[in-house]
């Protein structure tokens, strides 16, 4: 069965890091790409960021290009998003999503990817 958990959500205060992690099963991470999006109150999904099989290459929403790093080791079926320099925007809940890299580019939209964590919640506030 293919499970996505994210962890690592909070809250932080303005210009804090926090780094979300993404641990997979049931499938591995040297065939599908992960993408990190988060949807903050009243709004919709927006994709954050994605590594691909592609020799690693990444992908980042304009809004956190700079701020944001993804990562993943593959022997520990992990993926991470580290956040630095947070603002009181990149509140939302933090979802990681699988997709099948044989079709699609960027970072992508909601319906590019098949399964889906649960959510973590990150919040900046001061």
């Amino acid at each position: 069965q293919v499970h996505l958990v994210e962890s690592g959500g909070g809250l932080v205060q303005p210009g804090g890091s926090l780094r979300l992690s993404c641990a997979t099963s049931g499938f591995s991470l040297d065939y599908y790409d992960i993408g990190w999006f988060r949807q903050a109150p009243g709004k919709g999904r927006d994709g954050v960021s994605c590594i691909s099989t592609n020799h690693g290459t990444t992908y980042y929403a304009d809004s956190v290009k700079g701020r944001f790093t993804i990562s993943r080791d593959n022997a520990k079926n992990t993926v991470y998003l580290q956040m630095n320099s947070l603002k009181v925007e990149d509140t939302a809940l933090y979802y990681c999503a699988r997709r099948n890299p044989l079709f699609y580019t960027g970072v992508g939209t909601e319906s590019e990817y098949d399964y889906w964590g649960q959510g973590t919640q990150v919040t900046v506030s001061s």
